[in-house]
């Protein structure tokens, strides 16, 4: 399946039919009496959050939904039938975007969640709404409000409690495949992960949380460079950071400090999220390296030295992340 978090379509609403002229036969009443329905209200257009969606990528390739109009009045004072709403099904975590004015019209943040996003127009009155004592017979009738048409821009934030960031081949996939059921694509060179992963993590009791692996941040990512800003979104969510530097760094402070520099330029409040800092692959360290990790200090806690390949601290981590995140609700 293709991952697609961006996307720009048009919408419009229904626009309301319009009143009906018409009158009826009726002994003694001029011109047998106004009887025009009222035209039907447009559909209106719904985005909805569905767990079951993943991507965008249905959006790449129909660009224009339309709600339906709704119909004109009838003779017999009949109103027309309404026109069907039309609902717009999400992924859980899409923003939408008004592209005119930048402002979010809809933040589908839960399975089920519906909002408004274009309103269908009302209705326009039959003659029959127009009989006064001084007009018996009106002929007068006014059109359906016109649609709502709007363009509008989908972004997919992927909503996961815990994100792992770190350089490409910092050991993020392997991490995740270990610690979640997931089941990135792994291998050793830069950018094996292309696309974001999601795993869900299981302790004991029934406790979980998710986690999201990113492609790896390569300095300037904030800019564009590398795999660039455009999964830098996918952490926006995450109530906690665990940062994963490579064990074979010549400048694991270095590391960590280019890290935290292109979370912060992409956004400042990224930073003020909980972080664990964790040094990979431990198993391919010398034990005289490692006595350097003890006297380091990253926001203000030591670095936990783990390995992916041989287990050493993963289910410490895991727990850790539990309480960090249970202290934070």
């Amino acid at each position: 399946m293709n991952f697609i978090d961006t996307a720009a379509v048009d919408i419009s609403s229904g626009k309301g039919g319009k009143g009906h002229v018409s009158f009826r036969r009726e002994k003694f009443v001029a011109n047998g009496g106004p009887d025009g329905g009222n035209g039907g209200k447009g559909g209106n257009v719904i985005v909805r959050g569905d767990v079951q969606l993943a991507t965008l990528l249905d959006f790449r390739y129909h660009r224009n939904y339309h709600a339906e109009d709704g119909n004109p009045g009838e003779k017999y004072n009949c109103t027309g039938r309404s026109g069907k709403d039309l609902v717009i099904k999400l992924p859980v975590g899409t923003v939408v975007h008004d592209t005119a004015s930048g402002k979010i019209l809809a933040d589908i943040d839960a399975d089920g969640k519906e909002i408004i996003i274009a309103r269908g127009g009302r209705g326009g009155r039959g003659n029959a709404e127009f009989m006064t004592s001084i007009n018996q017979a009106p002929r007068h009738f006014e059109p359906g409000e016109p649609a709502e048409e709007l363009s509008i821009v989908l972004e997919l934030k992927i909503l996961a409690d815990v994100g792992i960031v770190g350089f490409p081949n910092a050991g993020k996939s392997t991490l995740i495949s270990v610690i979640s059921a997931a089941k990135p694509k792994i291998a050793d060179y830069p950018f094996t992960t292309l696309i974001p992963n999601l795993g869900m993590v299981r302790l004991a009791d029934g406790k979980s949380y998710t986690v999201a692996d990113i492609p790896g941040l390569i300095e300037g990512a904030h800019e564009g460079r590398g795999l660039g800003i455009q999964f830098l979104r996918h952490i926006e969510r995450t109530r906690l950071l665990v940062f994963l530097i490579d064990g074979a760094s010549e400048d694991i402070k270095k590391d960590y400090k280019v890290l935290c520099n292109e979370l912060k330029k992409y956004s400042p409040d990224m930073l003020k999220k909980p972080q664990i800092v964790c040094i990979s692959k431990i198993d391919t360290v010398l034990e005289s390296d490692r006595k350097n990790w003890k006297r380091m200090k990253f926001a203000g806690a030591s670095p936990m030295p783990i390995s992916s390949a041989t287990g050493d601290n993963i289910d410490t981590l895991k727990w850790q992340i539990w309480e960090v995140l249970q202290q934070g609700k």
